[in-house]
């Protein structure tokens, strides 16, 4: 079921690598509404690069395509975040989602899943090869009162 959200903003950009540090900046700026700690802010930013990196990278390897990122603000203090692209597709998901495994040649970690997951409380990765993938992630921030600054 699908939570209703409070804020939205969606953004649509060309998979060209210049954009990851757009995407990163962009996705900060949406999340400060919430009142991040400075590692929580580092965390969702990490997360939303390894995303957007792997959409450039694995989605679009030979061309330029459009990567759409789609934040939402939901109750409880839960930020939604979902990078898709149109491109390549990843064949066997599972395996895509293994550390170490990639398929990027050996300039790639194959950790970025593992670093989104790491970083997230929720991970939904879905792809169709040739039709693309979407990459749900969720993140739970503690309301500020609760911190004990």
């Amino acid at each position: 079921m699908r939570t209703k959200a409070i804020n939205e903003v969606s953004l649509e950009f060309p998979s060209r690598s210049c954009n990851e540090g757009f995407a990163r900046s962009a996705v900060a700026c949406f999340a400060a509404q919430l009142d991040p700690t400075l590692n929580e802010l580092e965390d969702i930013k990490t997360a939303v690069s390894e995303a957007v990196t792997n959409a450039i990278v694995h989605g679009y390897p030979e061309t330029i395509g459009n990567v759409q990122i789609k934040l939402r603000v939901c109750s409880g203090n839960v930020l939604e975040l979902v990078v898709r692209d149109h491109g390549k597709g990843i064949p066997d998901v599972e395996k895509a989602r293994e550390p170490m495994f990639t398929t990027g040649g050996e300039e790639r970690s194959g950790m970025g899943f593992t670093i989104m997951e790491s970083f997230m409380d929720q991970l939904t990765v879905r792809s169709t090869p040739g039709k693309g993938t979407t990459v749900i992630m969720k993140k739970k921030l503690a309301p500020r009162v609760n911190r004990g600054q």
